[in-house]
């Protein structure tokens, strides 16, 4: 599976199908982002793909984590967001 990059400049809409293509297939899908302006396109995308996978069924809910990225021989730090399907409670 993918990592699906976003920065600054990508289209939101773009984003939010990716994210739900990626999760039809897999059951997950991790999203990566290095700086505000990519971290508020992806959260907008996050959104956007919550309500598609919402109309196939799908209730999910993203967690977010730091991950160090190498980029020209330089450390990064991005945030990954990680979308699953929500767990249902057990009774």
């Amino acid at each position: 599976m993918d990592v699906i990059k976003v920065s600054g400049a990508s289209r939101t809409s773009a984003v939010a199908g990716a994210i739900a293509g990626v999760f039809r297939e897999h059951k997950r899908a991790e999203v990566q982002a290095i700086g505000a302006g990519a971290v508020n396109q992806a959260v907008k995308a996050l959104v956007l793909a919550r309500g598609y996978l919402r109309e196939d069924g799908y209730d999910v809910v993203c967690c977010p984590e730091f991950s160090d990225v190498d980029i020209d021989g330089k450390v990064r730090t991005a945030i990954k967001l990680v979308v699953e399907e929500r767990s249902q409670p057990q009774s």
